[in-house]
């Protein structure tokens, strides 16, 4: 089989499991409104539920106390999230094989340029949350992964993609394998923090009262829940990106005979690693919860993303690999 048919059935994958992807949101998105609906009707009605006491003769009736998020939350996942679960399995095995045909075609590790790389992290993504849900069912942010995976690989195949073409000589090293696997992994945990830090901020809000229209945050844990999550996978993600930072000065020391030069990605990087250290350091130690460590979570995955589109596309450097 020729270079080029491989490249095109890895394309083709790519496509194919992008459509999966959208299935898959599809019943994330069903499941969230079936576990909503259940979760209101489950509410007892104000009759039933009000405390009545007296008061110099009066009979007063007590609102009852709104139900919690975590009591909503108790509504389980059903028949839609199980296939929306089967779903994405399925279509990070495709999104894998794209992968793995793209790395036969090039003859090397597939992370050569800006679309090779955007479709091993949006895998990464992928991979990051089944694994969570082995230990934490994460179900009810499923619809944000798909939907956020779906539109970047569409993106990345429309607007990024580049044949197949031999390494240049500085990618030509074991350390291609090193540096991006972990960034991609560390990509793939910030992605999953982002998303819980939103809900969070937008369950919080309607835990305060001040909406109550986003029906579906019904069916997701408290805001305190939410944030703890979000800590544990940040922690994670934040220990492969120190050593992303750590594998790509010893790699440009062996590249170029330096370890920093101060290159644009360089930069980016190691604001995105302060963003991530300031996030687990300011809650960690002056306990600052909340909304700022939530909009630290999503301001440190907007820094990744904007290190990876506009810094690759927009600004000239030693890392300009885009491809393009």
């Amino acid at each position: 089989m020729t270079t080029d048919t491989l490249a095109a059935y890895s394309l083709l994958a790519v496509y194919s499991a992008a459509a999966v992807y959208v299935l898959a949101f599809v019943g994330y998105v069903v499941d969230l409104s079936r576990r909503s609906s259940e979760a209101i009707a489950a509410q007892p009605t104000a009759s039933a539920s009000a405390a009545a006491t007296t008061r110099g003769g009066t009979t007063v009736l007590a609102p009852p106390a709104p139900p919690t998020a975590s009591a909503e939350a108790a509504v389980r996942p059903g028949k839609a999230a199980r296939i929306a679960l089967a779903l994405t399995v399925l279509g990070f095995a495709v999104h894998v094989l794209a992968i793995v045909l793209r790395g036969i075609a090039n003859g090397h590790a597939p992370w050569a340029n800006m679309f090779e790389f955007a479709v091993t992290g949006t895998a990464a993504i992928v991979g990051v949350y089944l694994v969570v849900n082995l230990f934490r069912d994460v179900r009810f942010i499923g619809s944000y992964i798909t939907g956020l995976v779906a539109l970047l690989l569409m993106l990345a195949s429309i607007n990024v993609y580049v044949d197949v073409v031999p390494l240049s000589p500085p990618l030509q090293s074991a350390w291609l394998v090193i540096h991006i696997l972990v960034a991609v992994l560390g990509t793939g945990f910030f992605a999953l923090g982002a998303g819980l830090a939103i809900a969070q901020l937008l369950q919080a809000r309607r835990e305060a009262g001040a909406s109550d229209k986003p029906r579906f945050l019904r069916a997701f844990p408290s805001s305190e829940a939410l944030e703890n999550l979000a800590y544990r996978v940040n922690v994670i993600g934040f220990a492969f990106w120190t050593f992303t930072l750590i594998a790509g000065a010893i790699w440009a020391e062996h590249a170029w005979g330096r370890y920093w030069g101060w290159d644009t990605k360089e930069v980016w990087t190691f604001i995105i690693w302060v963003v991530y250290a300031g996030y687990i350091h300011a809650r960690a130690t002056r306990g600052w919860r909340g909304a700022p460590s939530a909009w630290l979570s999503i301001v440190g995955f907007t820094a990744v993303l904007f290190n990876f589109t506009i810094v690759n596309l927009f600004f000239k450097g030693m890392h300009a690999y885009s491809g393009l």
